[in-house]
């Protein structure tokens, strides 16, 4: 985030309350990254910051809603939360779930199907998920 985190958040038509702006300067402040509700709650409390869990879960969501973040869901019921919001595709990392980001043009997509009447791809998700190699 360039501009001011207050400014950010009105633009997104969030209202800046303190835990928002809190959570957000938390999020932004080391560049693009890749989180989970439960690691920004740790980084929270880490940092003296009274917020619930369900605070931390409530505004990911929130600021996925309004655009600032992506989330990208892994393994079923695990997300995390993208700080980067252009299209790019990831790694995962089976086992210690760590997600890499991988640039855009390392991937060539092909053969997309039709799509409906009405309808235009808004974005295409890629998660290559990697194991430990055996050999």
């Amino acid at each position: 985030m360039t501009k001011s985190v207050e400014s950010q958040l009105r633009e997104a038509g969030l209202r800046p309350t303190k835990q928002r702006i809190a959570l957000a300067k938390l999020l932004f402040s080391k560049g693009y990254r890749h989180v989970t509700a439960e690691g920004l709650h740790d980084e929270a409390q880490e940092a003296c910051l009274a917020v619930s869990l369900a605070t931390v879960y409530n505004t990911l969501n929130q600021f996925t809603g309004a655009g600032l973040l992506r989330e990208v869901a892994c393994e079923g019921n695990k997300s995390y939360f993208d700080t980067n919001t252009s299209n790019h595709y990831h790694f995962y990392m089976e086992g210690d779930g760590e997600l890499i980001d991988i640039p855009v043009d390392s991937i060539d997509i092909a053969g997309l199907p039709e799509t409906p009447k009405g309808k235009k791809i808004g974005r295409i998700d890629v998660i290559v998920q990697l194991v430990p190699d055996s050999t």
